[in-house]
């Protein structure tokens, strides 16, 4: 096992503030999610994956996905493709319109990604990945990094081989998922390959999956050598978990879990952001998902209660009806009391 002295990184020009990342999520990461993790600690944080095809970003969801506007230094924006110009010519214009860091996905196992031979799927040909990596360092005269997983099977385990090819092109940090991508989301994450990467390694290794808790953060960061961990679905409905591990890291203590009324700021903080960016009926939609999770996340409401909860304030159809659930959910005896009002949707 690996002992490390836990001090954050350097990416480029950028000196990170401690070792804690958001991970790039589809879906997740927006603008308003980025700011607010940011706001609670998060060191760094990545937006949601845009393809590298220049024709579709006049839709709708790209143009949100784009959407940097007022987020603190550095922007970083994913691109992801499986052509070595159009991933070029896509960092190129993404520097041009305020990106500061460009990140290259090799991670993403969807269906839909890898079928067009784009995220994890290039992990199947490495002569591709060193085409692509050559061409997007060569395009920018900024940073770029890169998120792979292990490799593309349990029998295809070549994320060393990937890693060395990436130090070689000139990439300037790599975040490595601990599972291949026939795993998807599904088992556990291993770290021995991040461990095996890192050894190999001289530039920043992020270590990311199944980091849910400050110990977990510590563990992996010891076990492997990493230089800083990246969180993603540890931090759906609890956005406080960059600040807990920071602090767990740097005193070995774990921080009070937040009172009802830092919940109820931020889920406030939180809603108001998605309905000012996408707009109330839009908005009102996208808040569902993320107060599921909060929910999920809260230790008052057993897995029944949780349930029905979500089903309550996913019929509420207005912002202002959104933010009065919640102000009644932030109680104590908020379950006894909103279950037994039946149907909240007003």
């Amino acid at each position: 096992m690996t002992t490390q002295n836990f001090q954050p990184p350097m990416i480029g020009p950028h000196q990170l503030p401690n070792q804690v990342i958001l991970a790039p999520m589809a879906g997740v990461t927006d603008r308003p999610f980025r700011q607010l993790c940011r706001r609670l600690g998060a060191g760094w944080v990545v937006g949601e994956m845009v393809t590298a095809d220049p024709s579709l970003w006049h839709t709708r969801k790209s143009k949100l996905r784009m959407d940097h506007q007022g987020e603190p230094d550095p922007r970083v924006v994913q691109i992801a493709g499986g052509d070595a110009e159009m991933l070029a010519n896509a960092a190129r214009l993404n520097a041009e319109l305020g990106a500061q860091v460009i990140d290259i996905n090799m991670g993403c196992p969807a269906k839909k990604v890898c079928n067009k031979a784009a995220g994890s799927a290039l992990m199947r040909d490495e002569a591709l990945v060193a085409e692509i990596l050559d061409a997007v360092v060569k395009a920018v005269d900024i940073p770029v990094t890169l998120k792979i997983r292990t490799g593309w099977s349990a029998e295809a385990n070549n994320g060393l081989r990937i890693a060395k090819l990436a130090e070689s092109a000139g990439i300037q940090a790599l975040a490595v998922h601990g599972r291949h991508r026939e795993q998807r989301y599904t088992g556990w994450a291993e770290y021995d390959t991040i461990a095996d990467i890192k050894s190999h390694l001289t530039i920043p290794v992020i270590a990311n999956g199944d980091i849910t808790s400050p110990q977990k953060a510590k563990e992996v960061l010891s076990y492997t050598g990493a230089d800083a961990v990246m969180i993603g679905r540890g931090a759906q409905g609890n956005p406080w978990i960059f600040e807990q591990i920071t602090h767990y890291l740097a005193h070995g203590e774990l921080l009070t879990p937040p009172t009802l009324d830092e919940r109820r700021n931020v889920l406030n903080e939180h809603l108001q952001a998605l309905h000012t960016f996408y707009g109330d009926t839009m908005g009102v939609r996208i808040a569902r998902k993320h107060l599921g999770w909060y929910l999920n996340e809260d230790p008052r409401f057993n897995d029944k209660q949780y349930y029905l909860l979500k089903q309550q304030f996913n019929a509420l159809a207005t912002p202002a009806s959104q933010f009065n659930w919640i102000n009644d959910a932030m109680t104590q005896d908020a379950a006894e009391r909103l279950l037994a009002k039946g149907s909240h949707a007003a």
